[in-house]
């Protein structure tokens, strides 16, 4: 059967590509509303504290050294502490305003339901593991057959996949699905001869040629999984809201196994649900997309989202890589609301095993994030789109910050005494005097920098009981304890080696060694010490400086752990991707884990039916 034997009759639909130049408004969009004064009121909320306590500490700092007159490098130095604060205060903020309105809400009210609505559910796929991600697609379809909602759904898998072998695995796994799945369910096919504009250009392709046929499009990774219930929740939040052009859900991260992953999971599920709250709150009708398990309008997003290539200097253009940022500010730019439901459960997502495989993962996501800061002087986006914008580039630039900060720490030392540029000033008096930072004032500030960083955890702890769990769901007061111990400890142990890593990145993505966006290594595994090495060389050389500084009295103690972190970057590399199970600790466990959603044990049942399909049917061997 050709591929287009396995697509419907075709419907299209235009969609025009959009100049970012001019602004440009949607003659068929109600236009999304002013922001509500309760909106307002969550980002006086959210963005004040940060300030003010940004401000706090510019103050005290400005108040050190401009007894003697404060010189460049201190001002230096005091504007590179505050700004990275400013960010961390955010995200703490945040989280608080979170809880407030979890601890506040009410029970949801009873609404009718909705009219029906024509939803197609489009899974692009890159030369994926077939089986896996069908096996994915067959559980969900499932699930809406009983509990859609009344809505009429329909499943697109829309392949890029550029490898004939497993191509040929997709079609096999098409035709077995069709012959799994209960009658009256339908699924679609289509492979592109050229995967032109990737991503983009795989839905932009779907929606020009058979988006006329649905109201709305449900947009899944290779990799995600949803309830019946989060979809209907989803198309019955768009059917109740006709100026929303697209909402999104907050997936949450399952399947983990590794001891990072598994650290990743807990910590999305745990601290996530304040941060999410919040964050919904303050955004309004102005919110973000993240690329998947969203839901959006699929006529408003023809009318509004084609997205332009960029001009590249010296001739050419360039894809826009992180699209799903700027498809957000867009729909909104043409007066369609982008709204953010954090409080809908069951939608699923699965992150990467190992370290390694989240540093090549995260170097993808930074090539594209700083893309948008070029994107900020766009016609016509709304302030609250451009801060996701550059809120983005900001998460990947703020590294190289917090790596020149951990620098400069290093190298004031001790004090006047001990700095490593004045150590050296009787022999060389063109060295420049560097700022007096006692040991008192080291402590002050890092103590601070740590309390801030380690509140939002405790904040997410404590917001548990407000999410719709229990902590016997997470087995138990004092598991759950032990749990969140272990990855306060873990985060301690990473985010020095994941700092360095997104310096690396942003290196080579200024410098333009980031080329393309390839497949994810969604499995992981384990690698040898010559690929640790050279993956973590920037890391223990690092680590090892600090530690001689530190052995010599150079730099100060309270450096230490982020010493022994970039010095044992690989065996922490490596210790990342074993399995929790073998190790035989019983930690880090999400209420996911303790009790496994019937949706996770479908798609397992129905990989494993399909899996065996390939092997024995069609005498080809599954794709790993």
């Amino acid at each position: 059967m050709t591929d287009s034997a396995l697509m419907p009759p075709r419907s299209p639909l235009a969609m025009p590509v959009q100049a970012l130049d001019r602004p440009f408004s949607d003659a068929a969009a109600p236009g999304a509303p002013i922001a509500a004064r309760d909106t307002l009121r969550w980002r006086v909320l959210a963005f004040g504290p940060a300030l003010l306590g940004t401000a706090a500490l510019l103050w005290v700092m400005w108040g050190w050294f401009s007894a003697e007159g404060t010189s460049a490098l201190e001002a230096g130095l005091t504007a590179l502490i505050c700004f990275n604060f400013f960010w961390i205060c955010l995200s703490l903020s945040t989280a608080l305003s979170g809880l407030v309105s979890m601890m506040g809400q009410g029970r949801p009210a009873r609404l009718a339901r909705p009219a029906p609505v024509s939803v197609a559910l489009l899974v692009p796929i890159y030369n994926e593991v077939p089986w896996y991600v069908l096996g994915n697609a067959c559980a969900m379809l499932e699930e809406l057959r009983d509990g859609g909602g009344g809505h009429d759904y329909t499943l697109y898998v829309l392949s890029d996949t550029r490898d004939p072998a497993i191509a040929a695995q997709e079609r096999a796994s098409i035709a077995a699905l069709r012959a799994t799945v209960s009658p009256g369910l339908r699924i679609h096919y289509r492979r592109r001869a050229q995967n032109t504009d990737r991503k983009v250009g795989n839905i932009a392709d779907w929606v020009r040629g058979w988006g006329g046929a649905h109201e709305a499009m449900l947009v899944l990774d290779a990799d995600s999984l949803m309830t019946g219930r989060a979809i209907a929740r989803l198309t019955d939040a768009l059917a109740r809201d006709p100026g929303a052009g697209l909402i999104q859900s907050f997936p949450q991260l399952i399947g983990a196994q590794s001891v990072f992953a598994r650290a990743q999971q807990f910590a999305n599920a745990i601290y996530g649900a304040a941060l999410a709250e919040g964050l919904a709150n303050w955004v309004g009708h102005e919110g973000n997309y993240w690329g998947h398990n969203a839901i959006l309008r699929t006529r408003a997003f023809a009318a509004s989202a084609g997205l332009p290539r960029l001009a590249r200097r010296g001739g050419g253009s360039d894809l826009i890589m992180s699209h799903d940022f700027v498809e957000a500010g867009l729909m909104r730019r043409a007066g369609w609301g982008v709204r953010f439901l954090p409080r809908i459960r069951g939608s699923y997502e699965e992150t990467p095993a190992t370290l390694i495989d989240h540093v090549q993962r995260d170097r993808r996501w930074c090539q594209g994030n700083l893309q948008h800061l070029g994107l900020l002087r766009s016609r016509g986006f709304h302030a609250v789109s451009r801060f996701h914008l550059f809120h983005g580039a900001m998460g990947y630039l703020l590294s190289p910050l917090w790596f020149l900060l951990l620098l400069v720490w290093a190298l004031i030392g001790n004090g006047r005494e001990a700095s490593v540029l004045t150590y050296f000033s009787d022999a060389n008096p063109l060295m420049p005097t560097w700022p007096e930072m006692t040991e008192t004032r080291h402590v002050l500030v890092l103590v601070l920098m740590y309390a801030v960083l380690l509140a939002p955890k405790l904040l997410g702890a404590l917001a548990v009981p407000f999410s719709g769990l229990r902590y016997r769901d997470l087995g138990g007061p004092w598991r759950f304890a032990f749990s969140l111990l272990t990855e306060i400890l873990l985060s301690v142990a990473y985010a020095p080696i994941l700092m360095v890593q997104q310096m690396i990145a942003v290196l080579r993505a200024l410098m333009g060694l980031q080329q393309g966006w390839d497949a994810q290594a969604r499995e992981g595994g384990s690698y040898r010490l010559g690929t640790l090495a050279r993956a973590h060389f920037v890391e223990t050389i690092s680590g090892l400086a600090l530690l001689a500084g530190l052995v010599s009295g150079l730099v100060t103690l309270w450096l230490l752990p982020i010493a022994i972190s970039l010095a044992a970057a690989i065996p922490l590399s490596a210790v990342s991707g074993l399995s929790l199970a073998r190790l035989g600790l019983a930690t880090m466990g999400t209420a996911e884990v303790f009790r496994e959603p019937s949706v996770v044990q479908a798609a397992r049942h129905y990989r494993a039916v399909l899996r065996r399909h390939l092997d024995a049917d069609t005498g080809i061997a599954p794709a790993e």
